[in-house]
């Protein structure tokens, strides 16, 4: 794996975490000095929770994040990205679930991200249709990466390892580095 050393990679999953077979859980398998994220309750939608746990390991960061968010786990880690920009090199989007989903139409403004953002939709998403996906990519300032009928990017779709999500995710990695220095 080409990890750049002043990047920190973080996982941020959605509710209910990522199942073992989860492409999420799979690259953690692969990469167990990557950050994950815990929680007490992954059913309860709570936003400030999240925040606290990216909050917590963030501590155990030696360099700037890349956070890695799944559908609610997307919305939060953009949310601490844009509270923290100094501590966060860049957030990539995964099948991010539609904000006004879950109330959060106050705390997610249509409007550029203060770190880069990659943001990854599928066509087919139930959580977030891909008008809007397109819609937050522009208003966030995010490059979108569209992936065809791809479901919620879950288990579910047939996303166990990924390893195209994961060289996409390299690529990411590579040029918010580049850019950093």
């Amino acid at each position: 794996m080409n990890e750049n050393a002043d990047i920190t990679r973080m996982l941020v999953p959605g509710l209910r975490d990522s199942e073992a077979g989860h492409w999420q859980s799979r690259w953690h398998e692969q990469n167990p000095q990557w950050l994950r994220v815990k929680q007490r309750n992954w059913a309860q939608v709570d936003l400030e929770g999240w925040i606290t746990a990216i909050d917590r390991e963030q501590k155990l960061a030696k360099s700037p994040l890349l956070l890695i968010g799944h559908s609610f786990g997307a919305l939060a880690s953009l949310v601490w990205a844009n509270r923290h920009p100094p501590l966060c090199a860049g957030v990539m989007l995964v099948a991010p679930a539609e904000p006004m989903r879950f109330g959060l139409d106050d705390d997610i403004l249509p409007e550029p991200l203060a770190v880069p953002g990659l943001l990854v939709a599928s066509h087919t998403d139930p959580l977030l249709p891909f008008t809007r996906a397109q819609f937050w990519a522009q208003a966030w300032g995010c490059e979108l990466v569209d992936i065809g009928e791809a479901g919620h990017i879950n288990v579910e779709s047939g996303f166990g390892e990924w390893p195209w999500g994961l060289a996409k995710l390299e690529e990411f990695a590579a040029r918010l580095a580049a850019n950093s220095r």
